[in-house]
């Protein structure tokens, strides 16, 4: 459980309560959860309406066995399939660009509000109940570190693609960075069959699948880091 919260509140609370009193941060992350809640329930209904699952064992899970062990004729359309499923993470984005709206203030406030708003809310509904009944047992299995290190990696993910939004509303920002910032960001909202896929097709142990996870996000966030500070530089908005 440590593990898991305490890189949430760390940072919500030296920054955001900077922002408390002037852009009333604290009840924006709130909002912010309340907005990501209704995004996975708008995404649950599309998923259930046009993708309906033939038991309940398998949801939430990416079909690539049957995808692999199909011919070359049938993986094209179940390929195909599982990016469309996919395609339902882009309502996040909108999400996100809505929690950023409603948000005044800075562009860091902006950012770190909605991105520890947004994690937190993942975190808490996510993983807290599979933590909390599971990592109580009697013996201990590493499951639930890799799911705590998981969250880490998801806060990371979360405030990276929620800058990337910003980035993307912004209309001061450098014309030859639009075509990256949106290829990034539909790189975020595929993230996750993406590296599914690779990490089924080259059998790598959890450990290592996290750490690839880990890479991956590191890189995204370094980059999309690069872009905001030279905005930020070039606007003045340190």
């Amino acid at each position: 459980m440590i593990i898991t919260y305490l890189p949430v509140f760390d940072r919500l609370n030296p920054k955001l309560n900077n922002f408390r009193s002037e852009y009333g941060a604290f009840w924006k992350c709130f909002q912010a959860g309340g907005i990501y809640m209704f995004t996975q329930l708008c995404k649950m209904l599309v998923l259930a309406t046009f993708f309906p699952a033939s038991d309940g064992s398998d949801q939430g899970k990416i079909d690539f066995v049957a995808f692999l062990d199909s011919d070359i004729a049938q993986r094209s359309p179940t390929l195909f399939q599982e990016f469309l499923k996919a395609t339902v993470d882009l309502a996040d984005l909108a999400g996100m660009y809505l929690v950023l709206m409603g948000i005044p203030g800075k562009a860091h406030a902006k950012v770190l509000t909605a991105g520890i708003g947004w994690a937190g809310a993942e975190n808490l509904l996510s993983r807290f109940l599979l933590l909390w009944v599971g990592a109580r047992g009697a013996e201990f299995d590493w499951i639930y570190i890799q799911k705590s290190l998981e969250s880490n990696i998801s806060l990371v993910h979360n405030i990276t693609t929620v800058t990337l939004v910003w980035l993307w509303s912004r209309h001061d920002l450098n014309r030859s960075l639009l075509p990256l910032v949106t290829a990034m960001l539909l790189v975020c909202s595929y993230k996750p069959v993406l590296m599914e896929l690779l990490i089924y097709t080259t059998t790598t142990g959890p450990w290592l699948a996290l750490l690839v996870r880990a890479v991956f996000t590191l890189c995204l966030g370094v980059t999309t880091l690069q872009i905001y500070a030279g905005l930020a530089h070039t606007i003045g908005i340190y």
